[in-house]
């Protein structure tokens, strides 16, 4: 998930009547990686200036260090740093289980409709000076959700997919 920061200006300057396009003087962008935990309902998150395989495979750990003994199953979209051979390899190793969503499938991926709620509560609207107010909106709301979090059961439990797909019931 991509979040811009900074000032927003206008286009049309002074003596120009209509013409001139819109700028953004952002401060550069940070990424967000995110997970849900199924079972409790609850969101983890890292914010970090880039998202690229280090990044990812670091968010990897951190998971795997929260969920040690268990078999972790990661719902990715076909970004590249989520194909990236070091991170497939490690989570070989690691008991994790990458699984690739289709092109244009985002909407399959029950945190994306987090992230919906996430932009329309902290970020809609809003126009945060600095990437550490941004941060606050987002770890605010964040703490918010995840005090009032439930677990995700009940997703597609009628459907074809769950007959010929060996993920355990608990997963959606």
């Amino acid at each position: 998930m991509r979040y811009p920061a900074g000032k927003r200006s206008g286009g049309r300057g002074p003596g120009r009547s209509g013409c001139g396009r819109p700028t953004t003087a952002t401060t550069g962008v940070m990424q967000m990686l995110a997970a849900l935990d199924l079972a409790t309902g609850k969101l983890f998150y890292r914010i970090r200036p880039r998202k690229r395989a280090i990044e990812f495979l670091a968010f990897l750990k951190t998971l795997r260090a929260r969920w040690a003994g268990e078999k972790l199953y990661v719902i990715c979209d076909n970004y590249s740093p989520h194909r990236n051979a070091d991170v497939r390899a490690w989570c070989a190793d690691n008991e994790i289980e990458l699984i690739y969503l289709p092109t244009y499938g985002s909407w399959l991926n029950w945190v994306e409709a987090e992230f919906a709620a996430l932009h329309y509560f902290a970020l809609g609207g809003t126009d945060h000076r600095s990437h550490a107010e941004q941060n606050a909106a987002i770890s605010a709301y964040i703490r918010w959700h995840n005090t009032r979090a439930e677990p995700k059961t009940g997703f597609a439990t009628d459907s074809p997919i769950r007959t010929w797909t060996h993920y355990p019931v608990k997963a959606a």
